[in-house]
């Protein structure tokens, strides 16, 4: 398939979903302009159901730091597996906030406008993370950084790059890609590629 892109092997056909091809390297995708925006600058609020906070980046750093390696499906058809990255596990962050009932949905707000949603139950997956550093070096700005929120059981498009506010929702609200087209959910296995609303 080239020097990019490639079939898997024996050994990881069972870690791919269908339609995907594993990327050799870690492709960049963005829509628009590249925010660059230190971690002396950043800033992560919370607002909705929930108490009203802003953290900054003394804040996530000062939570248990771990690592964490997962597979990253992107909807464009390529997956790379075992990514290492570090940062702090949304269920370590929830321990910060204090949640109103009736959520039901976050929406991630990122530096530059973007916007993507989660349902309540897959942004406290315990799978799901936020993650300051990739492959051993801190998280650069095209990959997302100074911080990003990885979701490793749905499409990359769910896992908000440049992320600086969570917005808790007692309702469904559809975020930038949901709104052009894509799925509400996104999840690999199931191909949920593309919206049928």
């Amino acid at each position: 398939m080239g020097k990019y892109f490639r079939q898997p092997n024996t050994s990881e056909i069972q870690r791919v979903p269908p339609g995907q091809h594993l990327a050799n390297r870690f492709p960049v995708l963005t829509y628009g302009d590249t925010p660059h925006v230190t971690s002396e600058d950043w800033q992560l609020k919370v607002w909705g159901l929930v108490k009203q906070q802003t953290f900054g980046w003394s804040d996530i750093l000062a939570l248990p730091q771990k690592h964490f390696t997962a597979d990253f499906h992107c909807v464009t058809h390529w997956s790379k597996l075992d990514v290492s990255w570090v940062g702090v596990s949304v269920s370590d962050f929830m321990h910060l906030i204090e949640l109103k009932p009736g959520v039901t949905h976050v929406m991630q707000h990122c530096y530059g406008g973007y916007t993507t949603n989660l349902a309540f139950d897959d942004f406290v997956h315990e799978t799901t993370f936020f993650a300051h550093t990739l492959d051993g070096q801190s998280l650069p700005a095209d990959h997302g950084g100074p911080l990003r929120l990885v979701v490793p059981h749905l499409y990359a498009w769910k896992s908000g790059k440049w992320l600086n506010g969570l917005e808790f929702l007692d309702h469904e609200k559809l975020g930038f890609w949901e709104e052009n087209g894509y799925h509400r959910r996104g999840e690999p296995w199931a191909e949920e590629r593309y919206s049928n609303r």
